[in-house]
């Protein structure tokens, strides 16, 4: 469920690019109008601007500095090569936060569980039989899957 989600949400997202690279290097290519390297050119350059606008300059720099390359004066100058690891760390950084963010209330819901527990004398009960149902429900009330894909989506525009 969650690849197809995420599949899904790719194709949502990614749909405008998608519509770009049809209709500039696609369609005309077919028709034989531009060559397969003007078609090529044509499809990157959107791809390039999505992941552009997603890529914190910190790490597009630090592949830079590790691709030994001078100093970059436009996006024109950087290489795809460079542009997608950095992106990719970049995406990772968002991934690393969304996962905490949604962890930190799962915390809070084991901490207070496992303090009743003891508190009550329960020491042989695990803490994570009465937490999950409680993790669900607090996912479920708060409609968790309308959140996060809301927050991911919202990300790329």
């Amino acid at each position: 469920v969650l690849i197809g989600l995420a599949l899904f949400l790719t194709f949502f997202v990614m749909a405008p690019v998608f519509g770009q690279i049809n209709d500039n290097a696609i369609k005309p290519y077919t028709a034989k109008q531009i060559s397969y390297d003007k078609a090529y050119d044509r499809a990157a350059e959107p791809i390039r601007q999505f992941m552009f606008k997603q890529t914190r300059e910190k790490d597009l720099s630090l592949f830079v500095y590790l691709a030994k390359m001078k100093q970059p004066r436009t996006q024109a100058d950087i290489p795809t090569y460079v542009l997608i690891p950095s992106f990719i760390i970049s995406e990772l950084r968002a991934a690393f936060i969304i996962g905490f963010l949604i962890f930190i209330p799962f915390l809070i819901i084991d901490m207070v569980v496992a303090s009743v527990l003891m508190s009550m004398g329960m020491m042989m009960v695990p803490p994570v039989m009465i937490s999950l149902p409680l993790k669900i429900l607090l996912f479920v009330l708060v409609d968790g899957w309308h959140l996060i894909t809301r927050a991911l989506v919202m990300g790329f525009n």
